[in-house]
């Protein structure tokens, strides 16, 4: 491939690549709803074990869904408006597409949606979603409120002491 186009090259071609992806998702731009995406920046300035990846998803939709082959397990990160105190990080394995929170208003397309399409798919990996309540969508800031950023790093030991106990 010429050097040039080798910037437009997303396939993680030549990376080691492990056994779990944590995919954080949401709109950077929308304060909490983007922290999924938050999370994923965080975690790839840390120090990982090598079967675990972590990829800012953004609100990349369907665009998302090669990474489902590649994958064993996929660990979603995203806010979530279910009622909970803003911060609350929750993990669930769900089962179902129907299983997903439905999507908040600025996701091009919603993780659910995504979902519906994977389990048409012919490989299905074990999911997981790591959700964090908020209580309100802020358009045009790149800020968290004090109670989602301070679950942040909650987040990051849950995901990361799930991994280490989906690879056990």
């Amino acid at each position: 491939m010429p050097d040039n186009e080798k910037m437009h090259d997303f396939s993680w071609a030549g990376r080691p690549k492990g056994e779990i992806l944590a995919l954080g998702v949401g709109n950077y731009l929308m304060g909490d709803e983007g922290v999924g995406v938050h999370i994923a920046k965080m975690m790839e300035q840390m120090d990982l074990p090598p079967y675990l990846d972590v990829l800012d998803g953004g609100t990349g939709g369907f665009f998302l869904m090669n990474y489902f082959d590649e994958y064993q397990t996929i660990i979603f990160v995203d806010a979530t408006m279910d009622g909970k105190p803003a911060g609350t990080v929750t993990i669930t394995e769900p089962r179902f597409a129907s299983d997903f929170p439905n999507a908040l208003s600025v996701h091009d397309v919603g993780l659910k949606d995504m979902i519906e399409a994977v389990y048409l798919s012919e490989r299905v990996p074990k999911m997981y979603l790591v959700t964090i309540s908020i209580s309100e969508i802020k358009p045009m800031t790149l800020e968290l409120s004090e109670p989602v950023a301070a679950s942040q790093q909650i987040a990051v030991e849950k995901i990361q002491s799930l991994a280490a106990q989906i690879i056990a």
